[in-house]
């Protein structure tokens, strides 16, 4: 069952708004395929409702709860907020709200996520205050997106 609806609410006025778990997942990681991004990138849990205003690039998703997720492959620590924001365009993600990465002792925004170069295989993050790290796409990469890579390469050897 589908559950989509129009809301008039500024920065959210025409958004396709989808709700329930199920239904929000699907949403996300279509969008995030559509923007280029892998699907491990925003490891969110629990969603109730995600949306999307095209006309402004403006995209919302609600989870049950904050979350906090470590990335393995980046020795990374990252907390999601109940609510992430940004807004998109292809390989970008900018002013981006709900999302923070613990460095050392402390939490830090993280306002902005590209893909700069497709080709050079790299993921770039900023915060508020300008400063960046860059970390291999393959560090974000679900097992089934792994798995499809080396079949990838098998088939290519």
């Amino acid at each position: 069952m589908e559950s989509h609806f129009l809301l008039k609410i500024p920065n959210r006025a025409g958004a396709e708004i989808v709700y329930g778990a199920e239904e929000c997942y699907r949403h996300s990681i279509e969008l995030l395929e559509e923007l280029g991004f892998l699907k491990g990138v925003l490891p969110l849990q629990d969603l109730e409702e995600c949306g999307r205003v095209r006309e402004t690039g403006f995209v919302w998703m609600k989870q049950k709860a904050p979350y906090e997720h470590f990335f393995v492959g980046t020795n990374t620590r990252v907390s999601y907020a109940t609510e992430v924001t940004a807004y998109v365009d292809k390989f970008k993600m900018k002013k981006m709200t709900g999302l923070k990465s613990k460095l050392v002792f402390l939490w830090v925004p993280v306002t902005e996520m590209s893909i700069q170069d497709p080709s050079s295989n790299k993921i770039y993050f900023n915060t508020p205050m300008g400063i960046g790290k860059s970390f291999p796409i393959t560090a974000f990469m679900t097992d089934e997106e792994k798995q499809q890579k080396y079949l990838e390469q098998k088939t290519e050897e």
